[in-house]
């Protein structure tokens, strides 16, 4: 079974939407299993205390090493990643969700205040990873986003397990456009080749979609995808 931990300061905030649609689903059929662990619950005080003022003074106030040690400490140590979610960290890929979804699981560290201290980040060996380049007020939302993007890859989550391989990064392209039913909509019809019943022109066609919409939109991701297909 793929097992996420997740240390942070405010557990109830999980499952939250995990327990919905299909990751909550999965969940409730046992393909996967989640629990929390208040960090608070590590604090040594009696006001479960677990930051203090950054060292060389400056704004917020930063989570304390021995404090986050405690709390991870009372996680089996296993063949899991230990993630820290950070916006220092490295962006996180498709690539990356699916090598995390094919092994045992993620023992996730949600962030708050101005970050964790360096000693406790190197000590427990964690892997920084970010959604993108922007700041959210804790790692919270971004741990509820990475679990969802790997349990939705699990065996058995997804309806049809071939929708995986034709989303958008699964092959370092964006997905193509979708069309369905009505066959007219405020005057614009679906194209005439995705109803022609040629399969074949209609996989052409997707992928020369998916090709223009990367390079219009992504020339990082086309850079790349024309790279892999140099000799």
């Amino acid at each position: 079974m793929w097992r996420a931990s997740v240390l942070t300061i405010f557990p109830e905030m999980f499952p939250g939407p995990l327990a919905q649609s299909l990751a909550g689903k999965a969940l409730a059929s046992g393909i996967w299993s989640l629990d929390t662990h208040d960090i608070r619950n590590a604090a040594t005080d009696k006001h479960r205390t677990v930051d203090d003022t950054p060292a060389g003074g400056g704004p917020g106030i930063v989570m304390k090493a021995d404090v986050l040690a405690r709390a991870l400490d009372t996680v089996p140590h296993d063949t899991r990643p230990r993630l820290l979610m950070s916006p220092r960290g490295k962006p996180l890929t498709q690539t990356r969700i699916a090598e995390i979804s094919r092994g045992q699981g993620a023992v996730i560290v949600c962030a708050r205040f101005e970050g964790v201290d360096e000693r406790l980040i190197k000590a427990r060996n964690l892997e920084e990873v970010s959604l993108g380049d922007f700041v959210l007020s804790g790692g919270e939302i971004a741990a509820l986003a990475l679990i969802d993007a790997c349990v939705r890859l699990l065996p058995g989550v997804m309806g049809k397990e071939a929708s995986a391989a034709e989303e958008s990064f699964a092959d370092g392209l964006l997905e193509y456009p979708q069309y369905t039913r009505p066959p007219v909509f405020e005057g614009e019809p679906i194209p005439e080749v995705l109803i022609s019943g040629d399969h074949a022109k209609v996989k052409a066609w997707r992928r020369a979609q998916a090709e223009a919409l990367t390079k219009a939109r992504r020339p990082d991701l086309w850079a790349a995808y024309e790279a892999r297909k140099k000799p």
